[in-house]
């Protein structure tokens, strides 16, 4: 059997209808060099999203390679309930020399949504363990419409898109819902229920699976200062947004911001392996401090917590942000690519094009859910050299930081004839 057939036969894939995906040949990638996936055939693609958002410094880079493989001549996994490690010592130090003033603790997990999950958790347990019983009312949590935190039962929970979340609602939590970049709305929610609020969870400045939906300028300042004004804890998801996809290490530095709680993943060990980190403020360690029979530790762990290896990973990913000065490179990106992007909003089939540093969404025009026009979009853009994924009818460019920027303005060009030829075929059909 070879590798479509074996995959048509055994594997069950994300997001993914699977009636349609048997219909098609799945490309099934072997290799990969730079910002390159390369197929069983030798064929090369531009990497147009990244993995999924992930990789940053590209495919194989020699530093990364190196250590991993160092790390496989010492140990490739231990756990760290009851031990520790270097990697996982060494990166806690490096993570916390990063982030935003005040972030001084790091709880590894291996995934965006349990990264999220656990500031849930942590947030909602400092409540409870709270002195003053009108602090312990605080139980109720305030995410985004269209927000999107990951796929377990907490992070669901928080999730407002319909599409993802909707028929799972029996299983879930209550959240409050804000409008997005609304710092009004937010603070009416706040009024009427700040004393009930545990914490406000947001993904700043970029709502990444609603389509690349971009928040107004001080937003996310003035949500830091609603938080501070009634009471709440801030939980910033940079799972998406982290490690230099909006300009900055990190988005909320664009806006002076330092929340109680950052969750970050993805690009982490930069795409290389699973590894989440929760990072927190010492306020909220030390409410988990006391005598071993109060039982107010924080009960929760994976068995891949801080896994040596993508720890080793994630070190030489924040050495090379160094020594390849990664962050100026993507601002030189960013005219590239707003440059390119302009024929690509002229077309007539695309509504709208949105965009923070290398994260964009190219949202095409009112074609019916049945024609799947995103997904037309990609295997246009497959044919012509480029992987890029839609969610829904937006087409989502987020390729490497790494990408050259004569790279970027090809991986432009290919999408923008891939919108064509798809957009051109659906009206040639349907005319007839």
């Amino acid at each position: 059997m070879d590798a479509a057939s074996a995959d048509h036969t055994h594997l069950w894939h994300p997001f993914t209808q699977q009636r349609g995906w048997v219909a098609e040949q799945p490309l099934v990638i072997e290799r990969a060099a730079g910002t390159d996936l390369i197929d069983a055939q030798g064929r090369r693609y531009i990497d147009g999203v990244s993995s999924l958002w992930c990789n940053v410094h590209g495919h194989r880079h020699p530093r990364l390679d190196a250590a991993v493989r160092a790390q496989l001549d010492r140990v490739a996994h231990t756990t760290m309930l009851g031990l520790s490690h270097p990697p996982g010592i060494e990166l806690a130090g490096r993570l916390v020399e990063l982030a935003p003033a005040g972030l001084q603790r790091v709880f590894y997990s291996d995934s965006g949504s349990t990264a999220v999950e656990i500031a849930l958790k942590m947030a909602f347990q400092l409540w409870q363990q709270h002195a003053d019983a009108p602090a312990r009312r605080r139980t109720r949590f305030i995410a985004l419409r269209e927000a999107y935190h990951g796929d377990t039962v907490g992070s669901v929970s928080l999730g407002g898109i319909d599409l993802f979340h909707s028929i799972y609602r029996p299983l879930l939590f209550d959240a409050l819902r804000a409008e997005p970049g609304d710092a009004g709305d937010l603070e009416r929610l706040l009024t009427a229920h700040g004393d009930e609020v545990a914490a406000v969870v947001v993904e700043p400045l970029v709502q990444g699976a609603a389509g690349m939906l971009v928040h107004p300028p001080g937003y996310l300042r003035s949500v830091r200062d609603l938080c501070d004004r009634h009471g709440a804890l801030l939980i910033v998801d940079e799972v998406a947004t982290g490690f230099g996809r909006t300009g900055r290490m990190f988005a909320c530095e664009h806006e002076g911001v330092a929340p109680d709680f950052l969750c970050l993943a993805k690009g982490l060990t930069g795409g290389y392996l699973p590894l989440a980190a929760t990072l927190t403020t010492e306020r909220v360690y030390e409410g988990f401090l006391g005598e071993f029979e109060e039982l107010r530790a924080f009960f929760h762990g994976h068995t891949y917590t801080g896994n040596p290896l993508a720890c080793a990973a994630a070190l030489a990913t924040l050495d090379v942000f160094e020594e390849e000065r990664t962050l100026e490179h993507v601002a030189e990106l960013d005219a590239v690519l707003d440059e390119a992007l302009e024929s690509v909003a002229a077309l007539p089939a695309v509504a709208e094009v949105r965009r923070r540093g290398l994260m964009c969404g190219i949202e095409l025009a009112g074609f019916p859910l049945a024609w799947r026009m995103g997904h037309r979009v990609t295997l246009e853009a497959r044919r012509r050299g480029a992987v890029v994924r839609p969610l829904g009818d937006v087409v989502i460019l987020m390729p490497p930081l790494a990408i050259a920027a004569c790279e970027l303005r090809r991986l432009v060009d290919i999408v923008r004839e891939a919108i064509i030829a798809a957009t051109g075929e659906v009206a040639l059909t349907a005319a007839a």
